[in-house]
C-alpha cells in the first residue's frame, strides 16, 4: 500500500482555487492494487483539482499504454491508453457514491487518493474485445465488406447445394426455358 501513498493529496491546507498534479504510474502501481486486468504499464497522469467551498472538481487527463494480452492469439501487446475524465467530490456529512462521477465525502477529510480514479478511468478507456493491432486491420475489413452487402465466406457445401436447389426447383427451369427464345 506505500506505493499508492504516492498518490495522496492534501485537501485540509488547500486553498479554494485551482491546483494542478502530475502522476507517473508503472507496474508497481498496478501490482499495489492488487488486480488481474492490468499488470504492467506506463501511464503519466495530469489531474486539476479545483476546490471551492461546497465540492472539489478533480480534471484528469491520463496518458501512455498498458500490456494486454490478445484474446485471439493471446500474444501481449501495449493497448494505448488517452482518457479525459472528471470526478466531482461534494462535501457532506458522510461518505457515500452518488453516481459514476459525483460521490459524497466528509468534511472532515483530510485526504483524498487518486489512485482508485486513475484505475477506474484506465479500465474504461480500454476495448472490450482485447485484439492485437495485426487483427483489428481484418475485422474492420470484413465488417466494412459485410455492411457493403458482400458474402466473404462460401463453403463449397453452400455452393453447391444452391446449385441443386436451382435444378430441382421447376420455376427456375420454366424461367431458362423463356431466357433460351
Amino acid at each position: 500500500m506505500n506505493t499508492l501513498r504516492a498518490y495522496d493529496i492534501n485537501i485540509v491546507g488547500l486553498d479554494n482555487k485551482r491546483h494542478e498534479y502530475d502522476f507517473t504510474s508503472g507496474d508497481a502501481f498496478f501490482a499495489a492494487l492488487e488486480q488481474d486486468l492490468i499488470e504492467k504499464g506506463t501511464i503519466h497522469t495530469h489531474v486539476v483539482l479545483e476546490k471551492s467551498e461546497t465540492m472539489i472538481r478533480l480534471d484528469f487527463h491520463i496518458t501512455g499504454t498498458v500490456e494486454q494480452t490478445c484474446d485471439r492469439s493471446l500474444d501481449e501487446y501495449e493497448e494505448p491508453v488517452d482518457t479525459q475524465q472528471i470526478m466531482l467530490l461534494k462535501f457532506g456529512d458522510h461518505n457515500e457514491e452518488l453516481s459514476d462521477e459525483i460521490e459524497l465525502i466528509e468534511r472532515s477529510t483530510a485526504t483524498i487518493n487518486v489512485a482508485r480514479y486513475i484505475f477506474e478511468f484506465i479500465s474504461l478507456s480500454l476495448p472490450m474485445k482485447r485484439l492485437h493491432p495485426r487483427f483489428r486491420d481484418e475485422d474492420e475489413n470484413e465488417a466494412d465488406d459485410e455492411q457493403n452487402g458482400k458474402v466473404i465466406y462460401r463453403s463449397d457445401a453452400e455452393i453447391n447445394d444452391e446449385d441443386d436447389q436451382s435444378a430441382i426447383d421447376p420455376r427456375w427451369a420454366a424461367l431458362r426455358k423463356l431466357s433460351d427464345n
